[in-house]
């Protein structure tokens, strides 16, 4: 699969032994990033059900999970694709700006998102 951008819903579904927690361990072995809005969702999920940040922060980290910032690019870019109704919240607008600029599969378990571009479903 190569390297690819994680969703906090990829990674979540990983943490939490879920549908697709498979595909995502294979793709974070092959490498990949995370955006730092996309790794503050998946620290406040884990905290705020009561889990254990540290466990899971090393676990990710381990596979060698990079942890990109939001460029200025990437905010104008997830500002501009902005749509009434998209159902695309800023956090995953910034997570595809980021699979734009490193030009790589965005993987997340959120239908919503659908499968065109370089979206990948894990489930």
């Amino acid at each position: 699969m190569g390297v690819s951008v994680f969703d906090a819903s990829a990674l979540l579904a990983y943490l939490q032994g879920e549908d697709g927690s498979a595909i995502v361990e294979t793709a974070l072995e092959a490498g990949g990033a995370c955006g730092a809005a996309n790794w503050s969702e998946v620290a406040q999920k884990v905290c705020g059900h009561g889990r254990d940040w540290v466990l899971s922060r090393s676990l990710l980290l381990s596979y060698g999970l990079v942890i990109e910032p939001v460029t200025v690019d990437d905010a104008e870019r997830a500002a501009t694709s902005w749509r009434s109704g998209q159902g695309l919240s800023l956090a995953d607008r910034l997570c595809l700006a980021l699979g734009d600029r490193l030009d790589v599969p965005v993987l997340t378990a959120d239908r919503a998102w659908g499968v065109a571009g370089r979206i990948r479903q894990i489930r």
